[in-house]
């Protein structure tokens, strides 16, 4: 989940919006590692994923499910949002659970 997150947000960097819309590869790259972020999110057991409850789960799990079922119909403005407004906050959370459970 964090290396998925990680590079979304690295490659997210120094790039706009529009960039979603006009840069094929780097939509579909975008998209590509949201479903794996997804994806990771939904073989994480339930009772582990309680332990947990600053992560979002259920949406990731969800976004997943419409990246991969509704591919035809992705809401880009949607997709930039979660990739500045919440990815920050999610990969800092798995930054401090992976550094919890090494110690």
């Amino acid at each position: 989940m964090r290396d998925a997150a990680t590079e979304a947000l690295r490659m997210t960097r120094g790039r706009t919006r529009e960039e979603l819309d006009s840069d094929r590869m780097f939509s579909l790259a975008i998209v590509r590692l949201l479903e794996i972020l997804g994806e990771a999110a939904n073989r994480i057991p339930r009772e582990n994923q309680a332990q947990y409850p600053g992560i979002p789960w259920p949406q990731l799990i969800g976004l997943r499910n419409r990246l991969i079922h509704a591919y035809d119909q992705i809401d880009f403005d949607i997709l930039w949002q979660i990739l500045i407004q919440d990815l920050p906050a999610l990969c800092s959370e798995l930054e401090r659970i992976l550094a919890s459970e090494n110690t």
